[in-house]
C-alpha cells in the first residue's frame, strides 16, 4: 500500500538521521483507519548519539545571550504561522482532530508560546536576584542552565522551554508522531544549532532508556498517572528533576444561580472538544437538583450541534478517537456505564455517530455520549476515559457538591459556574486542583502556569512559574572586608 506520507526518521544534531533499529511502527488516519507513514524506532544507540548531540551542544548554547536565543524563538514562532495551515492538516490526519480545530487552536497556541518565553526571556526574565546584606556583603543569584533535557510526550510536543537554555530530547512515543520532526526543522530553519533540540521515536522501551540515562538532567512527561509514577520513580531515584502533567477527573460544579446557558455550554466544551481527549476535561458534572430538568434539556438541544464527519469541512467540529486500542477503551466504559453501573444514558452510548459518512466507517469514531443520575461510586465516574463521555451528578447544597468534586486522588482541573463572584472565588479557593475557571472552561495561555494537584502531576508548565522548571538556582555570597571572620584565632 502506498502511504500518504514518507517515512519519519529520527532527528538528532541539526538534521534527519536513519534509525538503526532497523524496526518500525505506523501510525494511523484515525477517521478512516488507514496508515500514513512508518515511523523509525530509535536503539538505544541512537538515543545516545542524540544526546551526546545534547551534550556536545550544551556549552555553547548555554552561554548564548539571552536576547540572541529569543531572536530564535521569534523566528520559529514566525516559521509556525506562515506554515499554519499545512502543518494542521497534517495534525489532523495525524490525529484526528477536525481542521476547524487544530488550524485555529494547535500550531497558533504553539507560537503564541514560544512568543511569550521569547519576550520574557530576552526582557530579562531569568535575571537573578541581587541582596546587599550588609555595608561591605552582597548575595546574588544566577539561573543556570540544567543540561539535556528529556521530554516524554504523546504528541511530539515539547514544553515551551525547551529551546531556552537547556538541551532537548523528545519522544513522541507511538502516538500522533508526524509533526514531531516538523517542529524541529522549524527549529533548525529559525537558527537554533544543532543538537539542541533532538527528536527520537520510539514506546516505553525508548522512554524508559531516556529515563534512566546518566546524562540527563530532568524528565518531562505527559500521560496516565501510573506511567507517570513509574517515570517519577525512575528518574528521582537517580536525582533527576521531573515535571509531570498526568490525568485527571476534573469536576464542574453548577451552581444554582448560574446562567444556564453559559454553564451547558461550558460542559459541552469540557467533555466533547478534541473528542474528549483532554486531561483538562470537566467530566463530572454537579448541578444542583433543581435545575436537573431545565439542565437536561438545554443538553439535549445543544448535542446536536456537535458534528461528526469529514475532517476538512468546516461544520465538522467532532472527530475520531486517536487509535483503534482507545476506541476500544472508550468503547468499555461506556457499555460498562450502561450495563454495570446502570446510569441513565441521556444521549449518546454505543455505536457510532449518525452523520459519520460511508468512506469513514472505518475510522475510530463513538458517539458524543452523557450519562445522568450518576452516583459517585460509579466506574465511570471515578476513572479517567479520556473521551467524549460526560457524567452528570445532582447535588442539594453547594457545600455538598464541594466536599463531593475534592472526593478524589486527581486533581488536575477544576471549574465554577455561577454569578456571585464572591461564592466562585469562595469555592474555587477551596477546590483541589490546580487549574481553575470561574464561568468559563479550558482556555490556559501562555501567561497561565498550570500544573495538577495530588496525583495529577508535578510542577507546572507555561507561566513565569513555568520557566522556573527548567533551570537551576546559583547563590553567591561576595564578601569585600577584606578579612574573614574565623574561630580558629589564636586567644
Amino acid at each position: 500500500m502506498s502511504l500518504s506520507f514518507p517515512p519519519r526518521q529520527l532527528y538528532y544534531d541539526g538534521q534527519t538521521r536513519p534509525a538503526s533499529s532497523g524496526k518500525t511502527f505506523q501510525t494511523i488516519n484515525p477517521a478512516t483507519a488507514t496508515p500514513l507513514a512508518d515511523i523509525q524506532i530509535a536503539s538505544n544507540s541512537d538515543i545516545d548519539a542524540a544526546i551526546a548531540a545534547g551534550d556536545r551542544a550544551f556549552p555553547s548554547w548555554s552561554q548564548t545571550p539571552a536576547i540572541a536565543r529569543a531572536r530564535i524563538l521569534h523566528k520559529a514562532a514566525s516559521l509556525l504561522r506562515e506554515r499554519n495551515d499545512e502543518i494542521a492538516r497534517v495534525e489532523t490526519l495525524d490525529s484526528g482532530k477536525a481542521f476547524t480545530e487544530t488550524s485555529t487552536v494547535d500550531v497558533v497556541t504553539g507560537a503564541d508560546v514560544l512568543e511569550y518565553y521569547a519576550n520574557f526571556i530576552g526582557g530579562g526574565g531569568l535575571n537573578g536576584e541581587t541582596t546587599q546584606l550588609r555595608e561591605d556583603a552582597w548575595v546574588y543569584t544566577k539561573k543556570a542552565a540544567l543540561g539535556v533535557c528529556a521530554g516524554i510526550v504523546p504528541c511530539g510536543n515539547p514544553p515551551p522551554a525547551s529551546p531556552q537554555e537547556t538541551q532537548w530530547s523528545t519522544n513522541p512515543a507511538n502516538s500522533p508522531p508526524l509533526h514531531a520532526q516538523t517542529l524541529a526543522e522549524i527549529y533548525t530553519e529559525a537558527g537554533l544549532p544543532a543538537g539542541v533540540f533532538n527528536v527520537i521515536n520510539g514506546a516505553g522501551d525508548v522512554g524508559a532508556y531516556l529515563t534512566s540515562h546518566p546524562s540527563i538532567a530532568k524528565v518531562s512527561f505527559t500521560g496516565q498517572v501510573a506511567t507517570g509514577q513509574k517515570v517519577a520513580g525512575s528518574a528521582s531515584g537517580n536525582m533527576k528533576y521531573v515535571t509531570m502533567e498526568l490525568g485527571g477527573k476534573s469536576p464542574l460544579i453548577v451552581c444554582p444561580d448560574a446562567d444556564l446557558e453559559n454553564a451547558v455550554d461550558g460542559a459541552m466544551m469540557a467533555n466533547f472538544y478534541s473528542t474528549g481527549q483532554v486531561c483538562t476535561n470537566g467530566t463530572r458534572v454537579f448541578v444542583p437538583r433543581s435545575l436537573k430538568s431545565a439542565f437536561e434539556k438545554k443538553l439535549l438541544e445543544k448535542i446536536s450541534f456537535v458534528r461528526a464527519g469529514p475532517l476538512f469541512d468546516e461544520q465538522t467540529n467532532f472527530g475520531p478517537l486517536s487509535s483503534s486500542l482507545h476506541q476500544e477503551k472508550v468503547i468499555a466504559y461506556i457499555r460498562h456505564g450502561i450495563e454495570n453501573d446502570r446510569a441513565t444514558l441521556l444521549a449518546g452510548g454505543l455505536g457510532k455517530p449518525d452523520d459519520v459518512p460511508k468512506d469513514l466507517q472505518a475510522g475510530f469514531w463513538v458517539k458524543p455520549t452523557i450519562f445522568t443520575d450518576c452516583t459517585d461510586d460509579m466506574r465511570i465516574v471515578m476513572e479517567e476515559i479520556f473521551g467524549p463521555v460526560m457524567s452528570i451528578l445532582y447535588y442539594d447544597t453547594v457545600e455538598e457538591a464541594l466536599q463531593r468534586a475534592n472526593a478524589t486522588e486527581l486533581g488536575l482541573a477544576a471549574g465554577v459556574f455561577t454569578k456571585d463572584l464572591n461564592q466562585a472565588h469562595r469555592l474555587i479557593d477551596q477546590l483541589q486542583a490546580g487549574i481553575t475557571w470561574v464561568n468559563t472552561w479550558g482556555e490556559s495561555p501562555a501567561e497561565m502556569a498550570v500544573g495538577g494537584w495530588k496525583k495529577s502531576g508535578l510542577g507546572v508548565e507555561n507561566g513565569r512559574r513555568g520557566i522556573e522548571a527548567w533551570v537551576q538556582n546559583k547563590s553567591t555570597l561576595v564578601d569585600m572586608s577584606g578579612a574573614v571572620a574565623t574561630v580558629f584565632a589564636k586567644l
